[in-house]
């Protein structure tokens, strides 16, 4: 529908602004077009007084002539109507429009002029009609606000879209900033599992060499069969039997050895007798030689004792391999008595050694094994326990860091957030303080030159140049305007501009006045 009211207004009625859908609201928030509208189709004889300014007054003055003609036509129009439409609203000058297209083409059809149409109105209505258009201008007047509640209304979202901006700006760069933070998050993960890969690599490595550096012990050769048991046997028997021929061999010699011994001494014995006891008698007295004699017989006696025990142990042990010897010949021979009965009973007594053989490599063997898999078992468990421990102080040395990291982060994060919006309040602060303080010492200085009084134009200049942000004490010299004008020329004449468009308006408000 408002593309339908935009061409009707461009290409037909042809008004002096050219209107687009999303302009819609804010061009006819003044009451200018509907004014101008109304004046092609010589409604409005008025449209002379109208206003293209967008203070309150002008509103005020525009909708106010506005509302007899609508009324005129039978649009529905009332101070809310007014105030919807000078707020921009949406969708309320799109309705007005569309109930004012409708009844002029209505008007259109039926070929009355404006005077007509009022003639034809009764005078009481007429009355009426007057005493509401008071009535609609004294309840629009205070349903808008006054120009300086509207300059104010726009310094105040002039400094809140400034606020809101900084907002934003501290947004993003907290978001770069956590953007950042990730990114540094997602590289150390990164790194973990690389280095977490790295050191499976090794410990994989090392359990291969640990497992590759493993020497297998073979088995011992097991002599089995029949025939070297056998020969054992006998090459065990024959050693035997020398041995105790070898025994009783020096057994025999030793007691030859003492009979000699025995006789060539009783034969000096008694030689020696003779020439002794002369000596003795002669040297020594009875009682003497008594205990002498005495004393040697003992040790005779004793001599003989011992060697009789030596003999005797000798004989003892010579008797015990003899009879081990015995038995086992008589095993032997038990065994071969038995063999000889019958071939298969020998083979089955051969079957009966052969696996009572095995059964004894076999228990050696388990006893080695198990052996070797409880040192095995120990030495793996201790490796874990030391891998478990070194990697265990790594991610504690790995977590320590990391956490510092992410402190450092935060405390730096959280000094810049800090200063950002100490930056902010200072700058929003320092801004607001400084065109106070102008606006302060410009009224005090002219109060002191001018003994206080200051002209009400200056000081509406004044005002205008503070709710507009703009300094107030002159920045640059503008004349003579170079060509490339700087920083603060381009401020001192948006000042005059401003200046020159405010004085333009209330030159306009008083001429409709009068």
């Amino acid at each position: 529908m408002s593309e339908i009211l935009c061409q009707w207004l461009n290409q037909e009625l042809k008004v002096s602004r050219t209107v687009s859908p999303k302009s819609f609201a804010k061009a006819f928030s003044s009451g200018y077009l509907i004014g101008e509208i109304l004046h092609k189709f010589e409604l409005q004889d008025d449209f002379s007084e109208f206003s293209e300014s967008r203070v309150s007054s002008a509103k005020l003055n525009n909708f106010s002539r506005l509302e007899p003609t609508l009324h005129l036509l039978g649009v529905q129009f009332d101070q809310n109507v007014a105030h919807s439409i000078i707020t921009e609203k949406p969708g309320a000058a799109t309705k007005l429009l569309y109930q004012l297209y409708i009844a002029l083409q209505k008007k259109k059809r039926s070929g009355l002029t404006g005077i007509e149409m009022q003639t034809m109105q009764p005078l009481t209505n007429l009355r009426l009609q007057n005493m509401k258009s008071d009535n609609f201008r004294e309840r629009l007047k205070n349903l808008i606000p006054r120009q300086t509640d509207f300059n104010l209304m726009r310094l105040t979202y002039r400094f809140q879209e400034k606020h809101k901006h900084m907002k934003e700006d501290l947004a993003r760069v907290h978001f770069e900033k956590l953007e950042r933070f990730q990114k540094l998050q997602e590289e150390q993960r990164c790194f973990n599992i690389e280095k977490q890969r790295i050191s499976r690599r090794r410990q994989n490595e090392i359990m291969a060499q640990i497992q590759a550096a493993i020497i297998q012990i073979p088995k011992p050769t097991s002599n089995c069969t029949l025939k070297a048991l056998e020969a054992q046997k006998m090459m065990k028997k024959k050693k035997e039997a020398e041995d105790v021929a070898n025994e009783i061999k020096k057994f025999e010699a030793l007691i030859k050895k003492d009979l000699q011994a025995k006789e060539s001494v009783s034969k000096t014995s008694l030689d020696t007798a003779g020439q002794t006891t002369t000596d003795l008698l002669n040297t020594y007295s009875d009682d003497d030689y008594i205990r002498k004699i005495q004393k040697r017989l003992e040790e005779d006696a004793f001599a003989r004792e011992q060697r009789e025990k030596r003999r005797r142990r000798l004989l003892m042990d010579q008797l015990i391999a003899h009879e081990a010897q015995e038995e086992a010949y008589r095993e032997e021979q038990l065994i071969n008595r038995l063999m000889r009965q019958s071939q298969q009973e020998r083979r089955i007594a051969v079957q009966l050694m052969h696996v009572r053989h095995e059964k004894e490599v076999l228990w050696q063997n388990r006893i080695f094994r198990e052996k070797q898999y409880e040192e095995r078992r120990l030495k793996d468990f201790q490796d874990a326990l030391d891998r478990e421990a070194a990697l265990a102080k790594q991610a504690k040395v790995d977590f320590e860091e990391q956490i510092l990291r992410e402190k450092k982060i935060r405390e730096q994060i959280a000094v810049e957030r800090a200063q950002a919006l100490y930056k902010k309040h200072y700058s929003i602060c320092a801004e607001i303080f400084d065109q106070i303080l102008d606006l302060s010492t410009k009224v005090a200085d002219y109060r002191m030159l001018t003994n206080n009084m200051i002209p009400h134009k200056l000081m509406h200049d004044w005002k205008e140049l503070f709710f507009n942000g703009k300094p107030i004490y002159e920045q640059a010299s503008i004349k003579p305007l170079p060509a490339n004008p700087s920083t603060e020329q381009l401020i001192e004449l948006e000042k005059r501009d401003l200046l020159d468009r405010n004085d333009y308006e209330e030159y306009k408000v008083h001429t409709d006045k009068k």
